[in-house]
């Protein structure tokens, strides 16, 4: 499934022409693309679809949204487990606490 999830604009940036910025999804943090909503600011929320924002929302339905994503299980859907990616493909496992190689659970 892919779903459209709110995130919270941590920086923007202008790379290549192309307005950029870093968002905080509840934890997991993407880079998403401004073109549909380049005056959009740090701080602001906006609804995400695959890496683009598409609308401004407020605080407080952001909020609530994740918090429902979070307690439905959609979230570890959206954007997968880094653990269980990194072992499909044979490759390290993500870092923890600063911490590179193999990392127990």
């Amino acid at each position: 499934m892919c779903l459209a999830v709110p995130g919270r604009v941590l920086d923007v940036e202008d790379r290549d022409g192309t307005r950029m910025a870093t968002v905080d999804f509840g934890g997991v943090v993407k880079e998403v693309c401004l073109e549909y909503l380049p005056d959009l600011k740090p701080g602001e929320y906006a609804i995400v679809h695959v890496g683009f924002a598409l609308q401004r929302l407020d605080e407080e339905s952001a909020r609530r949204t994740l918090e429902l994503f979070e307690t439905l299980g959609m979230l570890q859907e959206e954007f997968g487990d880094p653990w269980e990616a990194a072992e499909a493909t044979g490759g390290e496992r993500p870092a923890q606490d600063g911490l590179a190689g193999e990392v127990t659970r």
